[in-house]
């Protein structure tokens, strides 16, 4: 026997290349490491093809008998994911025991991840992140079909090839090693920035929290930042619980995929249907070539053509589409309300002041511009709101409009589309306004320091100022935003502008 052989396992020594695992897998060269192990190029000797050969790791603190049980565990959970069938599923091919290691033998896909992309180009375009975000719900609708949950959706399990290829990794490997023996030791499964809240609660893992998990990868890969990446795991915990992401680059229905799938409650999130419709409509109306899929990239492995929306025809049909978005983005503009289920609850925030209508008939005459933030008015029945109080906002003022948002995404439709849309309804259009703006006044749009005393409120059109037509000699016609509103108790004057940014 060899010293290799003889010499007691430590699982947090890696294999040396050159070694045989299991008496048939050259290993030729590293290819890549992370939390779970190490990912080397491998020869089968067998059948003569190069595969992918993750090394799995266990931490020191467990016993043989930990080990042994560890072992089953992945044996059965990663084969159970290699029965999986869609084309964003990375294949294995076998599970081995070697000299007390596991490892999983998988297709070999020579391709960077999304989380490589994304820090070496910037922020994807939407339509591409779309189309990314489109094949991964494939490959996780196909898992939960077959009751399995991923639980480690995250940009560095994503693999994209130049083609517009990609392909979801790591199938059962968290689900396999999350054993209280393991937590216990202070090991998290799965990656705590993309850890859905209820798993921070402690809840098993479910369908949901993947696609939770999801709508975090998204966010990354349009922002480009990780929206709850704290300091340390236990401000980013408190974040994924308690903040809510604010898009500033995200329109549309991706903009709204991607908030429909990071509200809280999992009973009120996106499902993967509604998702995937969104996301399909989000590719765009054309179908794009391949080669121009991923641009700057070194093409290296096949490709599967891009699946795209078919381009609506006839009015009717546009109106159908333009009331679904309405109901998704109302949704995803809520963060945390869905088929009439609150989630985020905006009442339990002090600072937040009781949501008022504007319009002919609202509580409010208000007619805003996009380059008129500050005003010297005050919210009281019948004040009309508009260029005449208008202010400089270095100078004192009394209100500010901290974010405005459409409910629907009207850039992407004709007029004659936006004259069918229909009203959401007083209360549902309220409350996805009022967590609009609870999570704009709770972002970096108004600097912490600055919160103490103030109020903040939302703004929304009645159904009559949501419905009026446009004179056809002016080019008036249906307000249908909503605006988020700063103020000081007692209508106290704010001396200079407190937002960093408004959308």
């Amino acid at each position: 026997m060899t010293d290799e052989q003889t010499r007691p396992h430590d699982p947090n020594r890696t294999a040396p290349a050159g070694r045989v695992v299991a008496g048939r897998y050259l290993l030729l060269g590293e290819l890549g490491r992370g939390g779970m192990g190490i990912v080397w190029r491998a020869q089968d000797q067998v059948i003569g093809r190069q595969v992918a050969i993750k090394e799995l790791r266990l931490s020191t603190e467990n016993t043989a008998e930990g080990a042994a049980v560890f072992s089953e565990r992945i044996l059965r959970e990663v084969r159970a994911g290699g029965r999986l069938n869609d084309p964003a599923v990375v294949t294995v091919y076998d599970v081995v025991t070697d000299q007390g290691t596991t490892w999983i033998v998988m297709e070999l896909v020579e391709a960077p991840t999304l989380a490589d992309l994304v820090r070496t180009h910037g922020p994807m375009p939407e339509q591409q992140a779309a189309v990314i975000g489109e094949r991964v719900l494939s490959a996780l609708q196909a898992a939960h079909a077959a009751g399995i949950v991923h639980r480690d959706v995250k940009p560095a399990n994503i693999m994209v090839a130049p083609d517009g290829r990609v392909k979801l990794t790591d199938f059962g490997i968290a689900h396999a090693i999350d054993d209280p023996r393991l937590t216990t030791s202070g090991m998290i499964v799965g990656s705590p920035a993309f850890m859905a809240p209820e798993r921070v609660e402690g809840r098993e893992a479910m369908p949901e929290s993947d696609l939770w998990s999801l709508g975090a990868t998204l966010y990354f890969a349009v922002e480009p930042i990780v929206a709850f990446e704290r300091p340390t795991t236990a401000a980013t915990l408190h974040a994924i619980m308690t903040e809510v992401p604010y898009l500033t680059r995200a329109r549309g229905p991706l903009g709204a995929v991607i908030l429909g799938l990071l509200v809280a409650n999992p009973e009120a999130r996106l499902t993967a249907t509604q998702a995937r419709a969104q996301l399909a409509h989000a590719t765009g109306p054309t179908q794009r070539p391949a080669s121009a899929a991923l641009p700057h990239q070194e093409t290296r492995v096949g490709g599967q053509p891009t699946r795209t929306a078919a381009k609506p025809e006839g009015k009717s049909r546009r109106g159908l589409w333009a009331g679904a978005v309405a109901a998704l983005v109302l949704a995803a503009l809520a963060g945390g309300f869905f088929l009439g289920k609150p989630v985020w609850s905006p009442k339990k925030d002090e600072q937040q002041a009781e949501t008022v209508t504007y319009g002919p008939d609202g509580y409010l005459k208000a007619k805003f511009s996009s380059y008129e933030l500050c005003y010297n008015a005050v919210v009281q029945p019948g004040v009309v709101i508009s260029s005449d109080n208008n202010v400089d906002c270095k100078k004192n003022h009394t209100l500010e409009v901290f974010d405005t948002a459409d409910p629907l995404p009207l850039e992407s439709w004709s007029d004659s589309d936006a004259a069918v849309a229909p009203y959401p309804g007083l209360e549902d259009l309220s409350r996805a306004a009022e967590a609009r703006c609870a999570a704009a006044f709770h972002s970096a749009v108004v600097p912490p320091q600055q919160r103490a005393g103030l109020a903040y409120r939302a703004l929304v059109p009645t159904q009559q100022a949501w419905q009026v037509q446009p004179d056809s000699d002016s080019s008036s016609g249906p307000n249908r935003k909503i605006y988020c509103l700063l103020s000081r108790a007692n209508n106290d004057q704010i001396p200079a502008q407190i937002t960093a940014k408004v959308k």
